[in-house]
């Protein structure tokens, strides 16, 4: 045994070990504890900022899909801008529309 293993077994017995003392009896009606006007009213407070959040968060994602809705919107008119400066140009080749499935000579199995 070290001495620090006897210091500690002396200073365990020297520390009175200290007894709980029981909670008095509650002598009035259990039914008449409630939170009081104190609790209805911080409970009010966190609803109503519980709301306001979710009101706030809703603007928010609304407003964000909003923006990307306008720029896919931007994105097209631009590449249709494109499309008809392009065609536009002289001595550029017109613009063919999309065939696809039409030629027989290009389906596969055709």
């Amino acid at each position: 045994m070290t001495i620090f293993d006897s210091l500690a077994t002396i200073w365990a017995d020297a520390t009175p070990t200290p007894t709980p003392t029981p909670l008095p009896a509650y002598e009035g009606d259990v039914n008449l504890i409630t939170p009081g006007v104190i609790g209805f009213a911080v409970t009010f407070l966190i609803a109503i900022a519980t709301v306001l959040l979710l009101l706030d968060m809703t603007r928010r994602v609304r407003k964000v899909r909003y923006r990307g809705e306008v720029r896919e919107q931007l994105a097209i008119e631009q590449a249709e801008e494109a499309l008809a400066a392009a065609d536009a140009e002289p001595g550029s080749r017109p613009a063919r529309p999309s065939t696809e499935g039409d030629d027989p000579a290009r389906t596969p199995g055709g």
